[in-house]
């Protein structure tokens, strides 16, 4: 169970709150300062500082899919709980139906449910349309039945920079293949990523997706987040 530490000062270096080994290697929750940050494996995933990004994965998938499914309540499945933003966004937005949030690292799920990230993500949690599944997401789009309207995904620091080797098999032609499947006719897939990738985009085309485009999000220091967006055109 992590670790209940007090607020540090602004200026403080970072405070280990929890660290775990599981399946997948070690991840690690830390408070720097006022903020709150996952490392999994020695690689630095995301914090609590900003948030533009992983709430633009949402509204931009919200935003590509058509203007009957948009005003139907559409399903979205998060992939990747993180910090919480991409959640807590997409639950904050009446026009989303269904939310189901997929996470393989189940120290992640306890930070939310009963550890400093509820503070994020706490109230989005108790929404009715919210279910969180404990399970790696490369496995269930190549084995789950349900279908969505968006697939809102944010597991690595992008295609070409995953957490783990075995992530690397969403990216690949059967992968995108699988995502495909797991969206209904008209469905959009989005996928964060830490910087640009064309390479990304000509696999998403070659995956039969259409609509394939590219938003960014400035950063302080580095190349742009980008929103990778995809269209399930039949």
């Amino acid at each position: 169970m992590y670790v209940s530490v007090p607020e540090p000062g602004p200026d403080s270096g970072p405070v280990t709150l929890d660290r775990r080994d599981g399946p997948h290697g070690e991840v690690v929750l830390r408070r720097r300062g006022a903020e709150l940050e996952i490392i999994a494996n020695g690689c630095f995933l995301m914090d609590t500082s900003d948030g533009r990004s992983e709430r633009l994965l949402i509204d931009a998938a919200l935003a590509a899919l058509p203007d009957a499914r948009r005003a139907g309540h559409p399903s979205v499945l998060v992939g990747g709980l993180g910090v919480g933003f991409s959640l807590a966004h997409a639950a904050a937005d009446p026009r989303w139906g269904r939310i189901v949030v997929v996470e393989r690292e189940e120290a992640v799920i306890d930070w939310h449910r009963t550890g400093p990230l509820a503070r994020i993500s706490g109230a989005a949690l108790a929404d009715p349309r919210t279910e969180i599944l404990h399970a790696d997401l490369v496995a269930y789009v190549r084995t789950a039945t349900d279908s969505y309207d968006a697939l809102c995904l944010d597991i690595d620091n992008g295609p070409d920079w995953t957490v783990t080797e075995d992530n690397t098999g969403l990216y690949t032609p059967s992968g995108l293949a699988a995502c495909r499947e797991r969206l209904n006719p008209g469905g959009v897939l989005a996928i964060w990523s830490a910087q640009p990738s064309a390479a990304f985009g000509e696999a998403l085309r070659n995956a039969g997706f259409g609509g394939v485009t590219a938003e960014e999000i400035p950063v302080a220091r580095g190349v742009p987040d980008v929103v990778h967006l995809a269209v399930r055109t039949a």
